[in-house]
């Protein structure tokens, strides 16, 4: 008697969310090659709209049960380049190659810096992807993401290159601002980014929020105010509002350990 032939599974791919990751990838090359051009503003675009099939293409898969490990690990590629590629690219060729021109400090520090980030993306999604295998996708972030921490760098060359008006007016007086004349600003800013990625400190990853939930007239009301603050200026609100979840994983520390003073005493 003949032994059961192994039932051979199909090979193939699903093609709404692996077409979804591919245009983050897209927009990730679009960015490297608008910021290589000179053309920034252009360049955030191409982020942005990285940003935004990330955001969807994970989603999809989970509504129409399509998720593969093919997927994970295509995605995973996609987000360096768009997340760690593109932001490290557009943030040298704006502006920290002017570091170049300080030979005191070596006239490399610029894409030291800039690779610095790249390799903290690398690292940052090698170690999601580990705790993910472990770990249930709804917990707590380690270090800020690699989308928010590109939208950090990006929405800030966006402020910059925005001919409406500056955030950073103030400092030269005029706009559009060039990169050397937020360069002191910039190469601390990307610095401390590319750290905060491949840090220990606990991020909300607004993974647990149901939508299909009845939120309060508030909450509501909230969310409209902050899609109105939007589209009243994008650039300097969106920068703030990923610089402030930058700064939040932070300040939930001190906040938490200076309530333990007074407890303690």
């Amino acid at each position: 008697m003949n032994a059961p032939q192994p039932v051979k599974r199909r090979k193939g791919i699903y093609l709404v969310p692996n077409l979804l990751t591919t245009g983050t990838l897209f927009g990730g090359f679009y960015a490297i090659v608008m910021a290589m051009a000179g053309q920034f503003e252009h360049a955030v675009f191409g982020i942005f709209g990285a940003m935004i099939a990330d955001g969807l293409d994970g989603r999809v898969a989970r509504l129409t049960n399509t998720q593969t490990d093919f997927g994970k690990e295509y995605d995973s590629l996609c987000d360096m380049v768009a997340f760690g590629i593109a932001p490290a690219v557009l943030i040298y060729a704006f502006s920290l190659h002017y570091l170049a021109e300080y030979r005191w400090i070596g006239g490399k520090l610029g894409w030291v810096i800039a690779f610095a980030y790249a390799a903290c993306a690398a690292l940052r999604l090698a170690r999601f992807n580990v705790l993910a295998a472990i770990a249930s996708s709804n917990k707590d972030f380690y270090g800020v993401p690699s989308p928010a921490a590109a939208a950090v760098v990006t929405f800030f060359v966006w402020s910059c290159v925005d001919d409406s008006h500056s955030l950073f007016a103030w400092v030269s007086g005029h706009v559009p601002l060039q990169g050397h004349e937020v360069l002191g600003f910039a190469a601390p800013l990307t610095l401390a980014t590319a750290l905060s990625m491949v840090s220990s400190i606990r991020y909300n990853s607004f993974k647990k929020l149901n939508l299909n939930t009845r939120l309060r007239f508030l909450s509501l009301a909230a969310v409209i105010g902050v899609f109105a603050l939007v589209l009243i200026d994008p650039p300097r609100i969106l920068f703030l509002v990923f610089f402030g979840y930058a700064l939040s994983g932070p300040a939930v520390i001190v906040w938490r350990r200076l309530r333990r003073r007074p407890a303690a005493a």
